[in-house]
C-alpha cells in the first residue's frame, strides 16, 4: 500500500483552535508568519455558521497541515470583529505573514471551499493537496499496469483522506470496471458527492461505465465482421462490431467503424452512430490521439 502524503499529518487540535482576544496575535498574526491560517468569524446563534464551520473544519483538515484554522466567536471577540470591520457572519479571512490575503462572506459549497483553500496555499507556495495528487498518479499507474486492486485500495486510501477528491473517486471507479465489478462501479457512482458528480472525472467514467456494459453483450467480432463484408448496408451490425472492437481493446477500430456509419446514414437509429462515438471520446484521455483523430474526422463530416 502506496503512503500518502508527504508530510506527518498534525493533530486535530494543531490544526483547529478556537481563539480569543487574548490569544489572537499569538494564534493568527504570529502563527501566520509560518503557515496560512484560516480564521472563521461565526456566533452560537448564526445558522448558516453551523453550515459552514463543519464544511471548512474538513476542507482543512483534508490540506493535511498546509494551513490552520482559527475559529473566533464575535460575541466574544468584538473588539477583533471590530478592528477587521466584521459586518455580516460567517466571514473567513485567510491570514498570511500577518497581513489578510483572501476571504469570503456566508457559506459556500464544498468545492468552492476547496478552491479557496488552494488558492490561499499557492499565495504561500505550498501543497495543499498533502501529497495526494502524486498518490493519484502512483494509482493511476498502477491501474495502467493491470494492477486494478491494488490502485482500488489506493484510491480508496485517497478518498478516505479527501473525499471529494474528483480524480481518485473517477479512478476508484474505474478500477472497479477494470476488475469487472461494474455493479460495485455503478454504485460507487451513484454514492458520488454532489459536489464531484458533474466533473469531467466522474463523467469519464460514467461514460466507461456504459462502454463495459455494452461490451457484456457484445458479439464474437469475427462474426460481426463477416456480416458487415457480407452487406456494408447493415447499419446495425456495423454498429454492433463496433461494440464488439472496443470491448476487445481496440478502441480505433470501433471508432473507424461509427465513422463509417455516421458517414452512411448520420440519422439512423437516432443518431447513434454520433452518441456512441461521443461516449468513446469522453471516456478515453482528452489527448489519446484516437480522440483526437476522431473528432477531427466527424467534425469533417459534420460541417462538410
Amino acid at each position: 500500500m502506496l503512503e500518502l502524503g508527504s508530510k506527518p499529518e498534525a493533530p486535530q487540535g494543531d490544526l483547529i483552535k478556537d481563539v480569543s482576544e487574548a490569544d489572537f496575535m499569538a494564534e493568527v498574526v504570529d502563527r501566520s508568519q509560518e503557515v496560512p491560517v484560516i480564521v472563521d468569524f461565526w456566533a452560537p446563534w448564526c445558522g448558516p455558521c453551523k453550515q459552514l464551520g463543519p464544511a471548512l473544519e474538513a476542507a482543512v483538515t483534508a490540506a493535511r497541515g498546509a494551513v490552520v484554522m482559527a475559529k473566533v466567536n464575535v460575541d466574544e471577540a468584538q473588539m477583533i470583529a471590530s478592528q477587521l470591520r466584521i459586518q455580516s457572519i460567517p466571514t473567513v479571512y485567510a491570514f498570511y505573514k500577518g497581513q489578510p490575503v483572501d476571504g469570503f462572506q456566508g457559506a459556500l459549497p464544498a468545492s468552492e471551499l476547496k478552491a479557496f483553500i488552494d488558492r490561499v496555499v499557492q499565495v504561500s507556495g505550498g501543497d495543499a493537496s498533502g501529497g495526494l495528487d502524486e498518490a493519484v498518479a502512483a494509482a493511476e499507474e498502477m491501474l495502467e499496469q493491470g494492477a486494478a486492486t491494488d490502485a482500488a485500495q489506493t484510491f480508496a486510501a485517497i478518498l478516505e483522506e479527501d473525499p471529494v477528491n474528483a480524480a481518485a473517486y473517477g479512478g476508484f471507479v474505474r478500477a472497479h470496471i477494470a476488475m469487472d465489478d461494474l455493479d460495485q462501479a455503478e454504485a460507487i457512482l451513484n454514492g458520488a458527492p454532489m459536489e464531484i458528480s458533474k466533473s469531467a472525472e466522474l463523467e469519464a467514467a460514467h461514460a466507461q461505465l456504459a462502454l463495459a456494459r455494452q461490451a457484456e453483450n457484445a458479439g464474437p467480432v469475427a462474426d460481426l465482421t463477416a456480416q458487415v463484408e457480407a452487406d456494408p448496408a447493415d447499419h446495425q451490425a456495423r454498429f454492433d462490431l463496433a461494440q464488439a472492437l472496443y470491448a476487445k481493446g481496440d478502441a480505433a477500430g470501433a471508432v473507424d467503424q461509427l465513422l463509417e456509419l455516421f458517414r452512411r446514414d448520420r440519422e439512423w437509429n437516432e443518431g447513434a452512430a454520433k452518441t456512441q462515438l461521443f461516449t468513446i471520446f469522453e471516456a478515453l484521455k482528452a489527448n489519446d490521439p484516437v480522440v483526437l483523430n476522431g473528432r477531427r474526422k466527424l467534425s469533417s463530416m459534420i460541417f462538410a
